[in-house]
């Protein structure tokens, strides 16, 4: 069974903060304050060893040519029950966070770095 957290990312403070901005409210998971957004943590790690959470900005290689590799720059969405991988042009590609450790790394959030995912 997977790890269940959460973190806060504060759109006024704009700071990402884990401690723990929301609460249960009426049996519903809700920021405490009204200006954050909540991120589920995926239960996987980057190839860093860092927590993967909603909201990520994640570099996975892309296909298997490893002399001339082509990296593709994700964003970490979850929807309809699952986690998956979505870019500027709504590409998804499901079933992809199934392991343990992925060989992705962590670059950024959508909050601090949206610039990540424009056209590479």
């Amino acid at each position: 069974m997977r790890e269940i957290k959460f973190r806060a990312w504060d759109t006024k403070g704009r700071r990402i903060d884990p401690s723990g901005m929301f609460d249960f409210i009426d049996g519903k998971l809700e920021p405490l304050f009204e200006d954050s957004v909540l991120e589920q943590f995926t239960g996987m790690k980057d190839v860093n060893g860092v927590e993967i959470y909603e909201g990520d900005i994640v570099k996975v290689l892309d296909g298997e040519d490893v002399e001339d590799p082509y990296y593709a720059y994700l964003e970490i969405r979850y929807s309809q029950g699952k986690f998956y991988f979505h870019n500027a042009y709504a590409v998804t590609f499901d079933d992809v966070l199934d392991v343990d450790v992925l060989d992705v790394e962590i670059i950024g959030n959508i909050h601090e770095q949206p610039e990540l995912l424009e056209d590479k």
